[in-house]
């Protein structure tokens, strides 16, 4: 299923864009799903698109989620009274 996306970019971009089209004989729609899929496999390849890899067992923490808010917390109000008492 299409779906409409809209983003603004260079108009240098949109431009080589159409070039690439006429000179493919294609749609502008088949470059850009050609790009991203070619960009898609490239990132991959490169081990850098596996987000499962990247992030396996950062969920599991030794502590609450409680607990890591109220760490979070300390550690802010610390650093607002020590720039406080700079200025």
């Amino acid at each position: 299923m299409d779906r409409v996306l809209s983003a603004r970019v260079d108009e240098s971009i949109v431009e080589r864009i159409s070039g690439l089209a006429r000179q493919l004989h294609v749609s502008k729609k088949s470059v850009l799903e050609r790009a991203v899929k070619a960009l898609a496999e490239k990132v991959e390849a490169e081990g850098q698109g596996n987000v499962l890899d990247q992030t396996f067992g950062a969920w599991r923490r030794r502590e609450s989620v409680g607990q890591t808010v109220k760490r979070a917390r300390a550690a802010f109000q610390q650093s607002m009274e020590r720039h406080k008492g700079g200025a």
